[in-house]
């Protein structure tokens, strides 16, 4: 006969103990009436069929929130910073009763998670709209970059943030380093790649960095986060040079074909690493040009690839295409599957092509190779060093102006360094 046991509630800390072996986790609440579900302290949720259960043991009651607790109010003594919540694992914080996650909403929700930056400024929180990044397309990046001038152009904020999902994050800071131009304040970007109640949670750290950023004179749009897996210090990182290289570790962000800006420490050190534009008197005013053309497309270029693919892009009406070249700047140059004579016909269509490396690190050079050579002279445009996600952007965006749109006029301004996102240097010590 089944044993009976206390029913615990979704929220409560317990014990489960099947065969003699123990596991304790948050309750949470379970679609299937048959399975107990449990959060371990891991951060990972486990099932259990209730029928293999002997016994539960409540460790701990779940804790109610008290809604009305307190005001929240701003010091007015303090350096303002505007914190911009657009989504992401760091905008979220746990419900014990689903084991998933609810958004922050406001600066009350902000200060009862992440109290600390707080005493280090007077934080006020805007959310225009809350998406995982992978959801995010240009009319957010222009929407958040139409918000963020408001606040930079504001003489009594200091500096932004601004919180993101990981997966993206690189194409977002790329679009607002093009949009914002030549900044008078910082404009941070970071991220959590763990969730908060989990032991290795990174969004501590991450945010405290992004403060003591947002209040310093590095007057760019940077990506602050962990620097290594410790919870040390926090690298500055320039948005046009950085790309998400982990899909789970808490240093995830990596500075490509350069170094990064600085080292942040949470009680507010800042070692410089690398020149950057400084911060501007408070009456410099910037003015946002929040432009992008959609009609531009990314492709990896691989090993037997059908160069017909190209067609599909020119019948859709693209206008341009990046195209991630293997080795030096190649695509595949002879037999059946040449890339030359197609890219060649579009070009002459009026299509802009332009290359960038497969291998991130390290710069294209033409003149190396036959193929290379001939790539150039039927028209395709190399990019150097330039990160393939930041190209895709930057030709969105010289592609939003209409005075830009020309052949000569469009390579121009794509060989123009506009915001640091090419390296004018390389050297091993970036590898």
């Amino acid at each position: 006969m089944k044993k009976p046991f206390k029913n615990p509630e979704p929220g409560d800390k317990i014990e489960v103990i099947i065969n003699g072996k123990s596991d304790v986790g948050i309750l949470l609440d379970s679609h299937d009436t048959g399975v107990l579900l449990l959060k371990l302290d891991s951060g990972y949720n486990i099932g259990f069929k209730k029928e293999d259960i002997s016994e539960i043991r409540v460790l701990e009651k779940k804790k109610i929130e008290k809604k009305d607790e307190g005001k929240f109010e701003l010091s007015h003594q303090k350096p303002v910073i505007d914190f911009i919540l657009t989504g992401g694992t760091i905008s979220s914080k746990l419900d014990p009763k689903t084991g998933g996650v609810k958004w922050l909403i406001d600066a009350k929700e902000l200060f009862s998670m992440y109290p600390e930056i707080f005493e280090i400024a007077d934080v006020r929180v805007y959310s225009p709209f809350m998406k995982a990044s992978e959801n995010m397309d240009s009319r957010d990046w222009i929407r958040i970059a139409k918000i963020v001038s408001k606040s930079l152009n504001d003489e009594n904020v200091k500096g932004v943030i601004i919180s993101h999902g990981t997966d993206t994050l690189h194409y977002t800071s790329s679009a607002l380093s093009f949009m914002l131009g030549k900044l008078n304040k910082p404009v941070v970007l970071t991220y959590s790649q763990r969730s908060s109640d989990r032991g290795s949670a990174d969004s501590r750290l991450n945010l405290i960095c992004s403060a003591r950023a947002a209040l310093s004179d590095i007057a760019e749009v940077i990506l602050v986060g962990h620097a290594n897996m410790d919870d040390e210090y926090c690298f500055a990182l320039r948005g046009t040079k950085v790309r998400k290289m982990h899909s789970s570790r808490r240093d995830t962000f990596r500075a490509i074909n350069t170094k990064p800006i600085a080292k942040i420490w949470p009680d507010g050190k800042i070692e410089t690493i690398l020149e950057y534009n400084k911060r501007g008197k408070n009456n410099t005013k910037i003015k946002v040009d929040a432009v992008f053309d959609n009609r531009v497309a990314l492709i990896k270029f691989y090993p037997g690839q059908d160069p017909s693919i190209l067609d599909y892009y020119k019948k859709k009406g693209y206008r341009a295409i990046i195209i991630e070249m293997s080795g030096l700047g190649h695509v595949c140059s002879e037999g059946k599957n040449n890339w030359i004579p197609k890219i060649q016909e579009l070009i002459k269509k009026r299509m802009f092509v332009y290359a960038a490396p497969q291998t991130l690190y390290g710069r294209l050079d033409p003149f190396v190779y036959s193929p290379g050579r001939k790539l150039q002279e039927i028209g395709v445009v190399y990019l150097e060093d330039i990160l393939p996600e930041t190209a895709l952007v930057k030709l969105g965006f010289v592609l939003g102006h209409k005075s830009w749109r020309g052949s000569i006029a469009t390579k121009e301004k794509m060989l123009q360094n506009l915001a640091g996102e090419f390296n004018p240097r390389l050297g091993e010590e970036f590898l």
